[in-house]
């Protein structure tokens, strides 16, 4: 950071990125607000747009070892959004950007790490950097890399020798496919060439070498599957190109995987119909599939078992990818939920999917189109990690760049104002807690609902009303809004001016307790707990403060900001019973789906009174795992209503355009084998929130919990 380039004014080897984020974000050296040295950088924002303002700087060497971290200093001043530091390795999937610690608001000097595996066998370079979502300001100081806890210029470095596939760059530029006229035929047959692509990429012995670009392999093949007029054309062009590839080797020792506890079976889809392909194609597919290779090329696996989707380029530069490239991005994330996903059973009939979505990426004229074409086709597997995520510029566009001042929920089926983001006097007189929203810029909330469904990712419908407020129904690109508001048996209009998106801090709302501790005594009877601040390093404070309590209310209406199942849970759990079991893919046979062994959960059974969980559609992921861990022990009762339906490890997904999404990695059963998979936890008791009481401002979710701990027994409903 003492290294100063003087014509720019910021240290030698950071670049401001994206470089358009500077008419939005100021940058600048500080040489009165530093941890150490002569300077620090902040980043500032000078609007009140959404979006981010990021450093970065890039190391184009290898080095040997096993794991890297970044180590910096990092200061904030009203930050709305979050910020922190970000580090990826190029060539590899491996990338985190603080996103989920949340950081915000305004604190001292404080250092933060970030550590990411470093598999010195794939890595090309280190990128890295620090970042403010939002507004507010930041400044970043004493950045530092370590390579197995050495320091970088201390690491040994690795010539990277790169695979065949990486060096052809033939079709870095574009596919050469700019459209396509689409009859019933060449959507048939893109829909095999999309099935067998994707069935050569996962099992050919060459591909999984690393001796062939899968994406530069499609668009050589692409158009003479489009001009082939009929089926058995079809089948020829698509041999040519196989034979190009090579004949795989034949295996005498590659045993047909069978699989162990097998929940699903492979499938694949049209490629051995003998009614649409020649039966030489299909001999030759057969023998792909009968001598594979156990390495792969594109797909690896966490110790875990979730996939890591390998070697997949984003194309970033491509804000709106020609024809050809966004069918590969619809050929790319079919194939991997066809064979890697672990709850393709419950996406519906996945077949379907290819003919139905071909047309739409075909047609789509600019890059909004292509963005919510794609945002459809991730809403289609019904997973609520599953989105676009990181700032995209084009669905933010699409969304709108002003918000209405007020948080609305959906109660008893109905849109409900239940909060401010700010606490105006106009928002205050306009709109009352629990005023029924009707209609919304002249559109029914009812006709929006339906609009909106197909491009809200989530697991159920009650995730879908979730996010849609927030996401679509409360957004605009014009700052005046006009609202319906129900008024006994008619309806009155109001209107009001919204606020840039950017600037709402909308963890205020969400959290208002939020710098106080996770826990405290409701009275000396019940002791609460709100896992979205809680710190294993609690844990020994809690025990004694809720020792001679009768009940711990656990208010999992957020996300836990520590991992609580082998901490917080042996603490309250009695009793040796398992609370899950996982389901996932294999690496041996892709397309089939293993159950594991049940998990244990530790068991101290120190605490022993009654437990209350408080669940609902903010309990996510890891809120609904750690629920699931506490329903292990018998002291525990679970209210509420229905969780987001979405947990397991998330694998990252990269599309054409720089696209991010997500998948659940893992399939999460109970030992019994009840989905968790968009159903969500087991509920003992359904409590759901009233309008009425949100305009009386009660938590009934939470009375019911003090009333079932004041009881002498635990009724059942």
């Amino acid at each position: 950071m003492e290294h100063i380039d003087p014509a720019r004014h910021l240290p030698i080897g950071w670049t401001i990125y994206p470089q358009n984020t500077a008419s939005a974000y100021d940058f600048k050296l500080d040489s009165t607000v530093k941890q150490q040295g002569k300077y620090s950088v902040s980043i500032n924002s000078k609007t009140t747009g959404g979006g981010f303002g990021s450093m970065a700087f890039g190391i184009p060497q290898t080095f040997k070892g096993k794991e890297i971290e970044l180590r910096g200093y990092l200061k904030m001043e009203n930050v709305s959004g979050w910020a922190g530091f970000w580090l990826k390795i190029e060539g590899t999937q491996a990338f985190n950007n603080m996103q989920t610690q949340n950081l915000h608001g305004t604190a001292d000097w404080t250092e933060y790490s970030i550590k990411l595996p470093y598999n010195d066998e794939e890595a090309t370079n280190i990128a890295g950097g620090a970042v403010l979502s939002g507004q507010g300001k930041i400044w970043f100081d004493n950045v530092r890399l370590y390579i197995n806890g050495k320091p970088i210029d201390q690491a040994q470095t690795k010539k990277l020798i790169l695979k065949k596939a990486d060096q052809d760059t033939a079709f870095s530029n574009g596919s050469g496919i700019a459209s396509a006229k689409l009859s019933t035929q060449q959507i048939l047959n893109l829909t095999l060439l999309g099935q067998v692509w994707g069935f050569v990429k996962y099992h050919h012995y060459a591909v999984a070498r690393g001796d062939i670009n899968m994406d530069a392999e499609l668009f050589r093949v692409m158009p003479a599957v489009l001009n082939a007029d009929n089926n058995i054309a079809l089948s020829k062009a698509i041999e040519q190109w196989i034979d190009g590839i090579g004949v795989p080797k034949h295996c005498n020792t590659c045993e047909p995987y069978k699989g162990k506890n097998v929940k699903l079976q492979r499938e694949y889809g049209l490629i051995f119909d003998h009614t649409l392909l020649s039966n030489s194609l299909i001999a030759k597919l057969t023998d792909i599939l009968n001598n594979r290779s156990d390495q792969k090329f594109y797909i690896r696996f966490t110790p875990i078992g979730n996939p890591i989707f390998d070697h997949e380029k984003g194309y970033k530069a491509m804000a709106f990818p020609d024809a050809g490239y966004r069918l590969l991005c619809l050929f790319r994330y079919w194939n991997m939920i066809q064979y890697f996903y672990p709850d393709r059973h419950l996406t519906g009939d996945w077949n379907k999917v290819l003919p139905l979505f071909i047309p739409q990426f075909v047609n789509d004229s600019n890059a909004q189109q292509y963005t919510l074409t794609t945002l459809k086709l991730i809403c289609g597997i019904h997973d609520t990690h599953a989105n676009i995520w990181s700032y995209n510029k084009e669905l933010e566009a699409y969304r709108g760049q002003y918000i209405a001042p007020f948080q609305a929920k959906f109660i008893e089926g109905k849109l409900v104002v239940t909060g401010y983001y700010r606490d105006t006097l106009a928002a205050k007189q306009t709109f009352k807690i629990g005023d029924v929203i009707t209609a919304i810029n002249g559109t029914t909330v009812s006709t929006l609902i339906e609009n909106y469904l197909p491009l809200t990712a989530a697991s159920n419908y009650e995730t879908q009303l979730r996010d849609m407020p927030r996401n679509y129904l409360l957004r605009s690109n014009n700052q005046h809004f006009e609202f319906g508001i129900a008024e006994g048996n008619h309806e009155k209009l109001a209107d009001i001016n919204g606020l840039p998106y950017g600037n709402v801090d909308f963890g205020a709302i969400a959290d208002p307790d939020r710098g106080k501790p996770a826990y405290r005594l409701i009275n000396n009877q019940i002791g609460y707990l709100y896992p979205g601040r809680y710190h294993n390093t609690d844990l020994p404070a809690i025990k004694k403060l809720f020792e001679d309590t009768k009940g711990i209310i656990i208010d999992m209406r957020c996300y836990p900001s520590e991992f609580m199942p082998f901490t917080f849970v042996p603490y309250i759990k009695s009793g040796s019973a398992p609370f899950v079991k996982f389901t996932a893919a294999n690496l041996l046979a892709p397309g089939l789906i293993e159950t594991s062994d049940e998990q244990p959960v530790p068991t101290l059974n120190e605490y022993k009174g009654k437990v209350i969980v408080i669940v609902n559609a903010i309990t996510q992921s890891q809120a609904e795992y750690t629920t699931m861990a506490f329903q292990s022990s018998p002291n525990v009762k679970v209210i509420g209503s229905i969780t987001a339906g979405a947990d397991g490890n998330v694998s990252d997904i990269v599309l054409p355009g720089g696209i991010s999404t997500m998948i659940s990695g893992l399939g999460v059963l109970y030992p019994d084998g009840t989905e968790t998979q968009r159903i969500g936890v087991k509920i003992d008791e359904q409590v759901e929130p009233t309008i009425a009481g949100v305009k009386a401002g009660r938590d009934e979710l939470l009375e019911r919990a003090q009333a079932i701990i004041l009881i002498d027994d635990v009724k059942q409903p």
